[in-house]
């Protein structure tokens, strides 16, 4: 593979992902010294000081490198969604005489070189000699160094074509595709004398306007995303060149470099954070652009590093930088800095590199003056860039049925070919006795050589028979009707200002024929915005609100009574769990990662949360009196009750979907170390120390919360020795420097501190149901759509949201499976199957029946013997509630149903953990909502309420599918019954290949004389009103049944566009076959008569048009009646041009008008031969 050298023009995308998912694969080194020579000419790289020399090295044998035997970029697959944990090196401004660096070129092609560990005959020094100048630097070494490395520019190219490519790309594209390849070679083979019994360019010239049509599209769009493009990679930063910040385009940045950012500017590309112009190195960005988060996050550089503030210590800096791999994973990145700056002795030390360090391209800088940064990621390689890859490739059904149907119709055209071709044989045998001429029986060449050529004449003459407009037909349809929805005020949100989006048009037809609805709950089914509602400490209850008859009071220990937060706060003096509640509020307010942000001019502080679980905490405690005001990178600031307090934060364990819970390891300001720890209730219970003595109450308090639709968490910690703690922060500082499998090697750390633990108790969250969700959910049922609701929440909570949602009612039966191992679950399935089966069986009247299942059961559920009886069950089920379930397994149940159902499946969700199963079912939809729009990013179709799903599916849904069923249809009926004429007619002609219409009219069937009608019937068509839709819901069930489009309808359709091409042709050469009918003395023939047939197929194609249509607008009147009209002012026009210049062009139609509309016998044809092809059409309907 071509290298990529920074000059180079090709798009450096496709590369910078194909390269092997090689591991340990040592990245190169990034020499960020700084010369001041600027003017000098360098290799790869443009300026002389700050950017990057690339190369492998041999580090001083760390424990963190793994020297194994290097592959090929090529040798195995990169998969983006998990990434590769294989590392790179980026050394800055190095001076250790012990750093050695190897080069050996050419054994990895294309990104990177191939490290070969032992060659010391390539080591080059960087070392800076005694007298040369700290800003400046050796030439030689860095001139090779740079001449060696093939990191990516960072200029990004997102378009589809240049100017080199498009014509290739677009046609390689275009005749990809069978209809067109098939067309092709009948504009080729017409191109043969002798063959083609029409004109040399009755088929190029449709072709090539379908083409046209489509390239015009195609370089439309493109052409914006090249603006786009420019735009960006003209954009300016200050990179450090020298001692001096200079201004750059985004295009000449290059790995190494070293960047200013200024607050309100977006990065460049992919940086580790260095210093920042706030204390501790700390920094605020907002990545809406990446994860559609409004939210600010924080970022904190390294301690050793936060005290450089000014460009020349920063021209000083020494180091080398040990990264992983680019890859797709924003939210990780491993890393080690190794530096001697802040040491003394100095000798190197390690120091991990997290996600917290880096700053992702795309990201803006918030809230912050300035901040310096080391690129190393660039271009293609950046997150940004490396999560703009296109969304899995999705084909409707009623496309599938479609090509399989231009199939058929391809089988018939060959067969009448080939029938066309035999009877010609036959006509030659027998008539070889006769002498006349001008039927040119006497061939030069064999019978053999005859019939094959007749294929290739009947192939050309009936190629029309395969509609070559019907596909770009259909996507100008479903563009539209992409629009429509898109323009629906009754989906657009006023209070987001969001309307909804159709991202994948060419699904939309699915819309309508939806059997099954995956759906989150958070975010999705409820407003996502979060309330501390309820609490249970130390065995008691706390509730904002309490009736009356449930509040307790001291002294009466009754688990189901509440104190109210008032209460708790006298607790909080006097009461014996004083402490109790101490710790846990102290918890609220510290073992978290929000950012507080004050507001100008006021006390007021606004919480910047990754989730808004977490922000509703962190605002509970405040409204308890414990109040987190301030974040420094090592520390936590609170007040309570009016005093401050500082707390020295030693270890976060964040929070994923495995582990479901988050651990702060906190020294308070009595100097003792505590481990906090919040989480799931199944997580905590299970690693809690014996003798616990609030757990039974808190597990009281837990059902009581979420049989109130409540969100729960669990809540619990540990007292930790500082002996206990030296052990363990050696093996999480080992785990947290190591480049393989860092996040596990994290999750191993975190589990060996998280045993023992203190239940303190648990908080409650209420999360709304969005406004009209019970209504939607019940309405969808209604119209036969079984509705799945997949959630993280526990089991009691889910229960609760489907009674509330309605997608649970009280005359359902519930069928709950929370079994503990595999054999438990299989048998209870079985069990339950075989009881509702054997029910059904007998005939019996059933309950409704809803089927519960946490995550754990679910895991032994969805392994391949048990995956069945699950499936088969469920499909038994009104409704199905998974709770507790993992993104992965979101996916995994929607894969079940579409592997043993065909039916078509929607999922819809609002975040990241969404994603997967949007990808994985039919139509993907997207709630852009408060977790961001990576959900909706993500999706086929976007939406902002759950509510607007009603509309979506019901109406935009079944029109579409209704619409575009029918548009196909026509189309595929109007040339069957244009083109079986000409079929009937080599019966007529000795099957010798004559055409009955002039070749140009026909040419201009598809795209002149028949095209709007269609268009019309597939954008505005409605075969019910969208009040009666929403009325009847019931409806819906004609599109899952696939009432509108299937192989009968095909069938139907094609055999009633035969029945009227034979009433059509026989009646008219039974008619006007003879000559006697003219008056003046003028002789009819062929051409009256084929313009005659034409003319009433014409009328006959459009009356049936008009028959199906359901709805007529002022378009439908302009496309149906007005195609009539076009062929009454194309035919004296044509006539005219044929006659009045000298070219030899349209002779059929020299004199042919006032001979046929003079004629009596023209236009009753031309009326009552339609009328008659159309009776039966118009009585049924």
């Amino acid at each position: 593979m071509a290298s990529h050298d920074n000059n180079s023009e090709q798009n450096p995308f496709e590369d910078s992902t194909e390269f092997g998912s090689t591991l340990h694969q040592t990245r190169d080194l990034i020499d960020l010294q700084n010369n001041n020579n600027t003017n000098a000419h360098q290799p790869f790289l443009e300026d002389t000081s700050s950017s990057s020399t690339l190369k492998y090295q041999e580090l001083p044998a760390p424990a963190y490198i793994h020297q194994q035997s290097p592959l090929k970029r090529n040798d195995s697959s990169f998969a983006l969604d998990e990434g590769s944990f294989y590392d790179e090196s980026v050394a800055v401004n190095e001076d250790d005489d012990n750093l050695q660096l190897l080069s050996n070129r050419g054994q990895i092609s294309g990104l990177y070189d191939r490290l070969n560990s032992n060659n010391t005959e390539n080591t080059i020094s960087l070392h800076r000699p005694e007298s040369q100048p700290l800003n400046t630097r050796q030439r030689t070494p860095r001139l090779e160094l740079n001449d060696q490395q093939r990191f990516l520019h960072n200029r990004v190219f997102t378009a589809k074509y240049t100017i080199v490519t498009f014509l290739p790309k677009f046609l390689y594209e275009e005749f990809s595709k069978y209809a067109n390849l098939f067309f092709l070679f009948i504009s080729g083979i017409q191109q043969i004398p002798g063959i083609s019994p029409t004109s040399k360019y009755t088929t190029l010239v449709p072709l090539v306007i379908v083409l046209l049509i489509t390239a015009i599209k195609e370089l439309v769009e493109d052409w914006g995303v090249h603006r786009s493009d420019a735009e960006l990679n003209a954009r300016k930063c200050k990179v450090l060149v020298g001692t001096q910040f200079v201004e750059k385009d985004w295009r000449d940045i290059k790995v190494g470099d070293i960047l200013r950012v200024e607050s309100g500017e977006n990065f460049p590309a992919d940086l580790i954070l260095i210093s920042s112009s706030e204390p501790e190195g700390l920094c605020y960005i907002e990545t809406s652009n990446l994860d559609g988060e409004v939210n600010l996050k924080i970022k904190q550089a390294l301690p050793e590093t936060a005290s450089i503030l000014n460009s020349v210590d920063m021209a000083q800096m020494q180091g080398i930088i040990k990264s992983e791999q680019p890859n797709n994973r924003l939210y990780n990145y491993d890393g080690v800095l190794t530096t001697s700056i802040s040491n003394d002795m100095g000798k190197s030390k390690d120091y991990p590199l997290d996600p917290t360090q880096l700053l992702l391209r795309g990201a803006q800088l918030r809230n912050t003056l300035w901040i310096y940064g080391i690129v190393v990621f660039t271009g293609h390689e950046t997150k940004l860039m490396l999560n703009s890859s296109k969304k899995p490739s999705k084909v409707s059904n009623v496309t599938r049925i479609t090509n399989r149907n231009i199939l058929y119709l391809f089988a018939i055209l060959v067969l009448m070919s080939i029938a066309c071709a035999i009877g010609g044989l036959v006509f030659t045998i027998q008539k070889g006795g006769y002498t006349e001429g001008y039927l040119q029986l006497a061939l030069s060449y064999t019978r053999a050589q005859a019939f094959g050529y007749d294929i290739l004449t009947f192939l050309i003459l009936f190629n029309s028979f395969i509609p070559i407009s019907l596909m770009v037909t259909m996507e100008i349809v479903k563009f539209v009707l992409s629009f429509l929805i898109q323009s629906d005020l009754d989906m657009y949100y006023d209070v987001t200002d969001t309307a909804a989006v159709a991202r994948s048009s060419s699904l939309i037809e699915e819309l309508g024929q939806v059997k099954f609805v995956f759906s989150d709950k958070t975010g999705t089914l409820t407003c996502n915005e979060m309330q501390f509602r309820q609490c249970s400490i130390a065995g008691l209850s706390y509730a904002d609100k309490v009736e009356s008859d449930k509040q307790a009071k001291d002294g009466v220990n009754d688990p189901t009574l509440q104190y109210t937060f008032e209460q708790l706060q006298e607790h909080l003096k006097i009461h014996s769990t004083a402490n109790m509640i101490n710790e846990f509020l102290t918890l609220l307010a510290t073992c978290h990662t929000v950012i507080p942000e004050a507001q100008e001019g006021s006390e007021e502080i606004t919480y910047q949360a990754s989730s808004p679980d977490e922000g509703a905490l962190v605002k509970g405690a405040s409204t308890l009196h414990y109040k987190f005001h301030t974040r420094k990178p090592n520390s936590i600031a609170c007040s309570q009750h009016g005093h401050d307090y500082e707390y020295q934060v030693l270890n976060i364990c964040e929070f994923n979907s495995t582990r479901k819970r988050m651990s702060a390891i906190i020294r308070g300001p009595d100097g003792k170390i505590k481990l906090y720890c919040k989480g799931a209730d199944t997580v905590i219970l299970e690693r809690l120390a014996e003798n616990n003595p609030f757990v039974e109450n808190t597990l009281i308090h837990l059902e009581e919360f979420a049989s109130e639709g409540l969100r729960t968490l669990c809540i619990a910690m540990r007292e930790i020795p500082e002996e206990e703690y030296a052990r363990w922060s050696q093996i999480y500082d080992k785990a947290a420097t190591t480049l393989t499998n860092r996040a596990e090697e994290l999750d191993k750390a975190a589990e060996m501190i998280e045993q023992n633990l203190f239940l303190l108790g648990a908080t409650a969250i209420e999360d709304k149901l969005q406004d009209g969700v019970p209504d939607t959910i019940h309405t969808l049922q209604e119209a036969g759509i079984r509705v799945w609701v997949l959630t993280g929440d526990r089991q009691e909570t889910a229960i609760n949201i489907g009674y509330s949602c309605k997608l649970l009612n009280e005359e359902m039966s519930l069928i709950v499976c929370n079994q503990e191992s595999h054999w438990e679950t299989k048998s209870f399935l079985e069990s339950k199957l075989k009881d509702v089966s054997g029910a059904i069986e007998r005939g019996e009247e059933l309950e409704p029946l809803a089927f519960v299942i946490d995550g754990k059961a679910l895991t032994f559920a969805l392994e391949k013997d048990i995956e069945k009886i699950l499936f088969d069950l469920t499909v038994l089920c009104k409704a199905v509630i998974c709770c507790r379930v993992s993104p992965l397994q979101k996916a995994l149940v929607v894969k079940l149903v579409k592997k043993y159902d065909k039916s078509i499946l929607l999922a819809i969700g609002d975040g990241a953990n969404d994603v997967s199963m949007i990808q994985a079912a039919h139509v993907g939809v997207g709630i852009s909502g408060v977790e961001g729009l990576q959900a909706a990013r993500s999706a086929d179709f976007a939406i902002s309420q759950f509510r607007y799903l009603k509309k979506l599916l019901l109406v935009h849904g079944a029109w579409a599918y209704q619409r575009l069923s029918k548009m196909i249809f026509y189309y595929f009926y109007k040339n069957v019954a244009m083109y079986l004429t000409q079929f009937w007619y080599a019966f007529y002609n000795g099957f010798s290949g004559s055409t009955l219409y002039e070749s140009w009219t026909m040419s201009c069937f598809n795209v002149i004389f028949t095209f709007l009608p269609p268009l019309c019937i597939g954008i505005f068509d409605q075969f019910v009103s969208a009040r009666m839709l929403d009325k009847y819901p019931q409806m819906y069930m004609l599109g899952q049944s696939n009432e509108f489009f299937n192989q009968k309808k095909f069938w139907g359709w094609f055999f009633n566009a035969v029945f009227h091409s034979l009433v059509l042709f026989f009646i008219g050469v039974g008619a006007l076959s003879t000559d006697g009918v003219f008056r003046n003395a003028w002789a009819g023939g062929q051409w009256w008569v084929g313009t005659t047939v034409f003319t009433a197929v014409l009328g006959c194609i459009l009356w049936k048009g008009a028959l199906i249509t359901d709805i007529w607008t002022k378009y439908t009147v302009i496309a149906i009646p007005g195609s009539m009209l076009i062929w009454f002012i194309y035919l004296p026009v044509v006539s005219y041009i044929g006659s009045a210049i000298s070219v030899d062009i349209f002779p059929e139609y020299y004199g042919i008008v006032p001979m046929l509309w003079g004629n009596v016998n023209f236009w009753l044809f031309v009326l009552l031969v339609p009328f008659v092809c159309n009776l039966r059409d118009f009585v049924w309907k």
